[in-house]
């Protein structure tokens, strides 16, 4: 009777790293990684060595000195004696901002338009079919111009609202759209928790967060319970009151009141200041970034089965339940990949600020600091390094949010 034992195993020598196909691919990448970190390092010790030739040395202490120019849109406290560092962060701020606010509504007017393409109503997904092809195909810089300029012509300057017989006023007595920008009622914290002002809103940011987290728990938890009774409770008020007390609640404690602006002199005082540059930008951004996303939401819902809107409709759904329950849910698998291009797009297009004298990190670490130090490559690679994490960071977020929405199979 035969006894079955294991083939010996073969001594490891070099050339298997070759000829052994387990190992063969792992050699090839190992070469290929040293070889570019080899390449890079001696890019990077020439570039040194011709600029120290030069009379040229990499340095960023240039960011701790003062920056000698204003910026007018700025989140944080900043004036003329501010370090160049400081004016960096004011124009990342700025980048980050008109991006954030540009995603948000160009993916509103792109779910729109994209859902209005299929409309029935030949009128309404004509309309809708002439916006994207006209958005899409001017480039961005122009539209950006355009806005801007049409901003400038057609709304009155300050003084428009002086005198006894003023010819234009304020919005319900808070709001003032102005050739500068528009003014609108900004709140206060007279007994915050911190002395920064921004400590304070990082504060009511997390309670946000948290409402949100909270609101999504009592979904779960309607869900769960929906699965195990097939009864489904009601979670309107809850989630309502998950957002509104907390948030109502810190308010109180803070001290919220509201600093309306008012007209001193030749221009409004208080209040918050939206740019006319920044408008221009965000609105630009938006409408034609929107355009793009229309084409994406179209082909998202197309991909869906029209079996699936049949069966919808035979269980007695209506055309717009139909649409927010049963496709957009299915649709969002195919929406989403292009959508992070877009996203990145809108980041990127945002350095076109400049053309309307939008301070963001191009024109203030990529113009006036890069004029006023001449530390051209040192201001260049900060620039290459915020938008690439920048990019990174939201493809990251992206990406996680898009394996949260895929479809699970049982």
């Amino acid at each position: 009777m035969s006894t079955m034992t294991d083939p010996p195993k073969a001594d490891f020598r070099l050339s298997m790293l070759i000829n052994d196909t387990r190992y063969r691919s792992l050699t090839f990448q190992v070469i290929a990684a040293i070889a570019i970190a080899l390449s890079i390092w001696y890019l990077g010790n020439n570039l040194i060595q011709n600029l120290r030739a030069a009379g040229l040395n990499i340095s960023y202490t240039f960011l701790g000195d003062p920056s000698g120019y204003d910026i007018n849109q700025r989140l944080i406290e900043y004036d003329s004696q501010s370090s160049h560092g400081r004016a960096a962060v004011v124009g990342i701020l700025n980048t980050l901002l008109v991006a954030f606010l540009a995603c948000i509504t160009a993916t509103v007017f792109g779910v729109i338009a994209g859902v209005l393409r299929l409309s029935n109503n030949w009128l309404v997904s004509k309309l809708m079919a002439v916006y994207v092809e006209i958005f899409r195909n001017i480039p961005v810089l122009i539209w950006i111009i355009i806005i801007f300029t049409i901003m400038t012509a057609v709304l009155p300057g300050p003084r428009a609202f002086r005198g006894d017989n003023p010819t234009s006023s304020m919005l319900f007595d808070l709001f003032a759209f102005t050739n500068r920008g528009v003014y609108i009622p900004g709140p206060h914290f007279s007994s915050g928790f911190f002395s920064a002002a921004f400590l304070n809103w990082l504060l009511v940011i997390a309670v946000l967060i948290g409402s949100w987290f909270a609101s999504r728990e009592v979904e779960k938890r309607a869900t769960l319970q929906q699965e195990q009774t097939g009864q489904r409770p009601k979670t309107g008020l809850v989630k309502l009151g998950v957002w509104l007390v907390p948030v109502a609640l810190l308010m109180v404690l803070m001290g919220l009141t509201w600093d309306v602006p008012e007209l001193k002199g030749f221009n409004f005082s208080g209040g918050i200041k939206i740019g006319g540059p920044l408008i221009a930008l965000w609105f630009a951004l938006s409408i034609y970034t929107g355009a793009f996303i229309a084409e994406n939401v179209r082909a998202g819902i197309q991909a869906i089965s029209k079996g699936q809107t049949e069966a919808a409709a035979a269980l007695g759904l209506r055309p717009g339940r139909i649409m927010n329950l049963v496709i957009l849910p299915q649709a969002l698998r195919v929406i989403i990949p292009p959508l992070i291009s877009q996203y990145l797009n809108i980041t990127k297009n945002s350095s076109l600020a400049i053309a309307v004298g939008y301070a963001d990190i191009t024109a203030t670490l990529g113009g006036i600091t890069l004029n006023q130090t001449g530390r051209a490559i040192e201001c260049v690679l900060l620039l290459m390094l915020f938008y690439l994490t920048a990019s990174l960071l939201i493809s990251m977020a992206m990406n996680v949010y898009n394996a949260s929405v895929k479809l699970k199979e049982r």
